[in-house]
């Protein structure tokens, strides 16, 4: 193969990886949050769950997206890890769509109106006022690029029909099929494509490098090739992606080995000759292996599927929780308590309780990290948040379903204010990602900052710190007084807040502050402060009043007196 054809070979790869990438976008996009609700709704039985998986993978054209969105589900808590194993093993079948794409072009000269179809959706996505009309444009030009792509990998492969030294490699694959297997994983592997990897298969059978029964043992590889793309993607990510990711794997191995059986034996090849009688030729070659890899997942995805419970038991022991390690699921949040209210809004509690307490794990890790400078401190906190959004989304969503029961008065009262209750402690957690940021920067830079100015922060941490633990213990407790007791902190905090700020601008006035860690300190007083406002709304929920009115707006006391010794004078 010369240095033209490499570079046709190379290229060719590009356009069609940026003609999936856009045509998969723009399909997304069109579906836009429909394809979530339908997720949502359709994966209670596991027959369901595959056939919508095969469905929303076969229109946007990307097993990867509906995995990650099932990922999504599973951290949400909309999902259990069951329930996304059946969706995944539709992915797989869905997935194949492409194969059959790639088939028409060995049939209609698809290649032909490839340019054409670049030139229209371009123009359809520049000029068009619609934002619908532009994103059928991206969808129309990633298509054209797609099969423009396919048309420079058919001429690149060309030139080696005729070579006796790679259809003598390729041949090999029929008299060892783990050869092929391995070589189907490693191409995979390499490209991050498992439609990829087919797509070549199929326009090196079309012209004449490579014969059905070698192509077979390269789709079982490509196969296992994608899972471990998935294993790679879900690195350092959340227990239950892991844990999906393996059972993608399981799957795919499983039916891999299983399969070769019928690969060595010659009953796969004769199965597929079976549904395409006659003779191979060039024609129709690339629809026999579209049909081969489509069988291996249909027929693989209705062997697990009465066993997506062995899945997930097998997932969960090759996955196991580390000790120690965060939950980011709910705990509490059992549907078939639905139907008992009371029951159902006293786990809500439990759940927001969980949910603070995390909330508070992450603040004072944050603020750890800020006052010692050891960034290790502030490892904990994307995890902590992760695990608090995931917390907001399946509480707000048990509520939601317990909203359309039987309830009494003072539950249907209650879930409101516990809506608005897990609300404030989401953005708690986005003021500890704030916090760690602020410490990121000030132990990079090397920011100064003086004794004082470190003294006042710890003075205010102190106090919203138990404030904190007060309002997790309120509403562990639904303890009014422990709630207004909150309140009272509250008013401290904002005296706090004002009187760092005065100590702050005498600092600056006298030159002994430098300008950049001045700014720090005052974005980290402001999100403090913030953080008291958020627990006092959420005091005021348990309390059960819009407005606190026991609070004396006047500072004065012992804590003007304590911060105002602390200024200089």
């Amino acid at each position: 193969m010369d240095k033209q054809l490499i570079y046709q070979l190379i290229g060719g790869l590009g356009l069609f990886f940026l003609g999936m990438k856009i045509m998969s976008e723009g399909l997304k996009n069109i579906a836009g949050d429909r394809l979530k609700s339908i997720l949502a709704m359709f994966t209670k039985l596991p027959i369901i769950g595959m056939l919508v998986g095969a469905a929303i993978t076969c229109f946007i054209q990307s097993s990867s997206a509906t995995t990650v969105m099932v990922v999504g589900f599973v951290n949400a808590s909309l999902l259990t890890l069951k329930q996304a194993i059946s969706v995944v093993l539709g992915a797989n079948i869905g997935t194949t769509f492409t194969a059959w794409l790639v088939s028409s072009m060995s049939v209609f000269k698809v290649t032909h109106y490839a340019l054409p179809a670049v030139g229209i959706g371009f123009a359809m996505n520049s000029f068009a006022k619609r934002k619908k009309v532009r994103t059928w444009g991206n969808v129309l030009m990633g298509f054209g690029l797609l099969f423009l792509g396919l048309d420079f990998m058919k001429d690149a492969f060309s030139p080696l029909k005729d070579s006796q030294y790679v259809k003598d490699i390729f041949l090999s694959f029929s008299d060892n099929p783990m050869l092929g297997v391995l070589t189907g994983i490693i191409f995979t592997v390499i490209l991050q494509s498992s439609s990829a990897t087919i797509a070549i298969v199929q326009v090196m059978a079309f012209n004449g490098l490579i014969s059905f029964p070698a192509a077979i043992p390269i789709i079982l590889g490509d196969n296992i090739g994608t899972t471990i793309t998935a294993q790679l993607a879900a690195v350092g990510t959340t227990l239950p992606a892991r844990r999906t990711a393996m059972s993608h794997t399981l799957f795919n191995v499983i039916g891999t080995l299983y399969m070769l059986a019928f690969v060595y034996t010659g009953v796969y090849v004769r199965a597929i000759d079976a549904l395409i009688p006659g003779q191979i030729t060039a024609k129709n070659i690339m629809f026999h292996i579209a049909i081969a890899h489509s069988a291996f997942n249909v027929v693989n995805a209705l062997i697990f599927l009465p066993f997506t419970g062995f899945l997930e038991r097998a997932s969960i022991f090759l996955v196991p929780k580390r000790k120690g390690a965060l939950e980011i699921g709910p705990q509490y949040l059992e549907k078939h308590l639905l139907d008992t209210p009371p029951i159902a809004i006293e786990q809500a509690r439990r759940e927001t309780v969980r949910m603070t307490e995390l909330a508070n794990r992450s603040v004072s890790s944050a603020v750890e990290g800020f006052m010692s400078g050891d960034l290790k401190s502030l490892t904990p906190v994307p995890k902590l948040e992760q695990a608090v959004d995931s917390l907001q989304s399946a509480i707000t969503q048990y509520l939601v379903e317990l909203s359309g029961r039987d309830l009494s008065q003072g539950i249907a009262e209650e879930l409101p204010v516990l809506i608005h209750n897990v609300n404030d402690i989401e953005r708690i957690g986005d003021h500890a990602e704030n916090i760690a940021e602020l410490a990121e920067r000030k132990t990079e830079k090397k920011l100064p900052f003086t004794d004082e100015a470190l003294k006042q922060l710890s003075i205010m941490w102190n106090e919203l710190k138990s404030m904190m633990l007060e309002t997790e213990e309120a509403l562990k407790k639904n303890d009014s007084s422990l709630a207004e007791n909150v309140l009272r902190r509250e008013q401290r905090i904002n005296r706090y807040q004002v009187s760092l700020k005065k100590g702050h601008v005498r600092r600056l006035n006298q030159g002994s502050c430098n300008l950049l860690s001045g700014v720090v300190f005052m974005d980290l007083v402001d999100n403090l402060e913030k953080i008291g406002d958020h627990l006092t709304n959420v005091a005021q929920g348990i309390i059960g009043e819009l407005r606190w009115r026991g609070a004396e707006p006047a500072p004065a006391g012992e804590e003007a007196e304590e911060m105002s010794g602390l200024m200089p004078s």
